[in-house]
């Protein structure tokens, strides 16, 4: 039985192609003052503050940078993570620990990621906070991803919960990215908020 009908597999794909192109056409100039906006606004965030175990990700295909925000939390102590892509565990991400020393590798999509032991790999149950990238969202905590499912497929246990304390779910994205409303799939695991480089949206309803 399918889980989402045609048309709105069209529309994500809609969606995903524009935005896409959209991130892609920004100049190196506005991708630096966006970062570093994107930076002021996550340091304002409780949820951020109260973080002890952040993962991050790597920009790719034009994601909005975290960098500056990952300098940023080493200065103040914070943890820092990276995902790992886990072929063997039926595709889901497990997160290594990320400092400017860790030796990197690139995986099978060609986006760095920590070369580290397994046993030196922390679940993504343990984490306080998840900052995942998306293609797109909108003001009901939608979340439209690449496509590849990775992040859904790891969070999907939280489906069977319906309160969680951790990890918090933050997406980080340009503004340009929010969009009225996604088409949602049974898959997708809901954020409790997104952050820009303009507004910082936190879901009550996502918790």
């Amino acid at each position: 039985m399918p889980t989402i009908d045609s048309n709105a597999l069209a529309d994500r794909r809609g969606i995903r192609n524009r935005i896409r192109q959209q991130r892609r056409h920004l100049n190196h100039a506005q991708r630096t003052t966006a970062a570093r906006q994107l930076t002021q606004q996550l340091k304002q965030s409780s949820l951020f503050l109260r973080s002890k175990h952040i993962a991050f990700y790597l920009a790719n295909d034009g994601e909005i940078d975290l960098q500056p925000l990952i300098q940023q939390a080493w200065a103040m102590g914070k943890q820092c993570y990276l995902p790992v892509l886990c072929p063997a565990f039926h595709k889901r991400l497990w997160f290594a620990p990320y400092q400017a020393e860790t030796p990197m590798q690139r995986n099978i999509f060609g986006i760095l990621e920590p070369r580290l032991p397994w046993r030196d790999m922390r679940p993504i149950f343990s984490l306080d906070l998840i900052l995942t990238p998306l293609v797109a969202f909108d003001l009901q905590g939608n979340r439209l991803g690449m496509g590849g499912g990775f992040y859904d497929r790891s969070l999907a246990y939280l489906q069977q919960r319906r309160y969680w304390r951790k990890p918090r779910l933050v997406g980080t994205a340009y503004e340009f990215q929010q969009v009225a409303q996604l088409p949602k799939a049974v898959w997708d695991v809901p954020l409790h908020g997104v952050i820009t480089e303009q507004c910082s949206y936190i879901f009550s309803g996502n918790q």
